[in-house]
């Protein structure tokens, strides 16, 4: 698959929108492994294999075990390897990224709301939104996975 433009260059303002959300992100307080486990998962959900490649990568950098990473699609199987907070998370994440579906149930709100602070919960549905965002440009303009380069 051939990649179609280089949005970032195409659009440098709208990147750098996108970066200032990024920013704001990382320096929320959450803890980078859950945002990354996060971008990782609504990666997943949405099929973007560039930013699956470059989130699986950031993780297993950063220590992250390799019998997790291979898990996550199938965190609620995956026992004690996630803690409680990850696993809410990952089920916000999860019902954020399939709104279409699920409506962002007040089950999935209330558990989020119980585990995080309402500026979390924010933070939280940030980087969903954004990596959402994201996933959409890798797969619109058919980003090259690092994997797949030749």
């Amino acid at each position: 698959m051939n990649p179609r433009i280089d949005y970032s260059k195409a659009s440098p303002e709208g990147n750098k929108a996108f970066a200032n959300v990024y920013a704001c992100v990382q320096n929320s307080g959450l803890p980078k492994a859950l945002i990354d486990l996060v971008y990782l998962r609504v990666s997943q959900i949405n099929g973007c294999a560039y930013c699956i490649d470059l989130h699986s990568r950031d993780l297993l950098k950063h220590g992250m075990a390799v019998e997790k990473l291979v898990l996550l699609p199938v965190w609620q199987e995956g026992g004690e390897l996630f803690s409680r907070r990850e696993r809410v998370a990952l089920r916000w994440a999860q019902s954020v990224t399939r709104v279409e579906q699920s409506g962002v149930s007040d089950a999935d709100y209330e558990q989020a709301a119980a585990e995080f602070s309402d500026k979390e919960l924010a933070d939280l549905t940030y980087a969903i939104g954004l990596m959402n965002a994201f996933n959409r440009f890798g797969v619109a303009f058919r980003m090259t996975p690092a994997a797949a380069r030749g």
